[in-house]
């Protein structure tokens, strides 16, 4: 009797996933105010591709970088709070907009970061990187209004300047 050969293996099924990729963030910066030394211009549109690539957020963001007076105005006018505020974040994305592509405008208040750069001991264009950061995050999503989420949110933003190679600057 002869020996029967032993059946080949059975060939495992290789299912493709399809890996939705982020796209880039496209970032549109317009001083109404001076620029700092070191300059803002440049820096902190390349700090924050890195950021939003490393945050896994694309799309697009105009941000707007203003003084204390017109800051007071807009947060008035949008919030129905008096005084001047560190950024305002107007999300234009639509219901479908997927997490993690966004579309908005950021403004910015260079008065107050300064101010506070000073108090937690780094430099000005850093604050508003850390301001940027912050207004994408509300782009995406989160919120830092209950005291939970405040934490997380902050901490979050201070886990991106790390993977960015800064340090953290919310927690300082």
């Amino acid at each position: 009797m002869k020996a029967m050969a032993k059946p080949l293996p059975k060939k495992k099924k290789v299912l493709k996933r399809t890996v939705k990729k982020t796209p880039p963030l496209e970032v549109l910066l317009s001083l109404e105010v001076p620029d700092t030394e070191p300059s803002i211009e440049g820096w902190l549109e390349a700090q924050l591709h890195i950021a939003a690539a490393s945050a896994k957020i694309g799309g697009e963001v105009s941000i707007l970088i203003v003084g204390d007076k017109r800051m007071a105005q807009l947060h008035l006018d949008h919030k129905q709070v008096p005084g001047t505020t560190d950024c305002l974040t107007f999300d234009l994305s639509g219901p479908h907009t997927p997490k993690g592509c966004i579309e908005g405008d950021l403004v910015l208040c260079l008065p107050v970061a300064k101010r506070q750069a000073k108090k937690r001991g780094h430099s000005a264009r850093e604050e508003l990187l850390l301001y940027a950061i912050h207004g994408l995050l509300h782009l995406d999503g989160e919120d830092d209004l209950e005291p939970k989420a405040f934490e997380k949110m902050h901490a979050r933003e201070d886990e991106i300047l790390q993977a960015i190679g800064m340090r953290p600057l919310f927690s300082r």
